[in-house]
Formats: C-alpha cells, sequence, structure tokens
C-alpha cells in the first residue's frame, strides 16, 4: 500500500534563516518555492537525496516547538550519509554544532544529532 516516504513538512520562525540553513548549508536543492500572500507564508520544497523532500513552510508568530523533555510526536528527521566522518566535517566547517558519533546498540551502525535554526532535531545515519 505505501510506495515510500515522501516528504517531511517544518514551520521554522525565521524563513530567510531556515532557508539559507537547508539551502546553502545542508545543500538540499530548491524544486519551488512559493509566497501564499493570503496566508502571509513561504512553502519551499526541497529536494533530498533523489525524491525525498522537505517543505519548509512560515506563518507569522507559529508557537515555539517543545524539545525537552521529549513530547509526543514527530522526535527528529534522520540523513544518510555514506561516510560519517566527512559529513561531520563539512558540517562543523560551516559552523553547525554536532554531537558525538555514537554506535547504534541495535543496527551497529553510526548516528549523530544536529539541530536546524528552529533547535529541530536533525541525525545523520551512515548507510
Amino acid at each position: 500500500m505505501l510506495n515510500g516516504f515522501h516528504h517531511a513538512a517544518i514551520i521554522c520562525s525565521n524563513y530567510q534563516r531556515s532557508k539559507h540553513f537547508y539551502v546553502e548549508l545542508l545543500g538540499l536543492k530548491i524544486l519551488n518555492e512559493t509566497y501564499r500572500s493570503e496566508r502571509d507564508s513561504f512553502k519551499l520544497d526541497l529536494l533530498v537525496g533523489e525524491r525525498e523532500q522537505i517543505e519548509l513552510f512560515s506563518f507569522p508568530n507559529p508557537p515555539s516547538r517543545v524539545n525537552q523533555p521529549e513530547a509526543q510526536g514527530l522526535r527528529h528527521l534522520a540523513f544518510c550519509v555514506s561516510n560519517m566522518e566527512e559529513a561531520v566535517h563539512d558540517l562543523e566547517a560551516k559552523g553547525i554544532s554536532v554531537e558525538p558519533v555514537r554506535i547504534d546498540p541495535i543496527t551497529r551502525g553510526k548516528f549523530t544529532f544536529f539541530a536546524d535554526p528552529d533547535g529541530l532535531p536533525l541525525e545523520l545515519v551512515e548507510v
């Protein structure tokens, strides 16, 4: 029935700052950018990999996301990387703070976390 993952939607507090983070720092490709005047809202469609997408939204005065303690709902977004050390080095060279790389006790794979400008937890998983 389900054929794959299409997109994740993120509402940001500062559109230009988040657009810079996802496009310039993380290197995601812009597929489409729309300003919806009736909602005073931007919608930015970004390509992740070959077909998955992030929809980045801006709305006037969105409420803050509850991060700590962990709340119900989406916990984090995870991105695949082929070389963890290269990916971490690239993020840190761009001024993005990255947690120490850990080994998943179940999969034995490498993973780490970093955050977007609004504190949304983002994960790197080496595959």
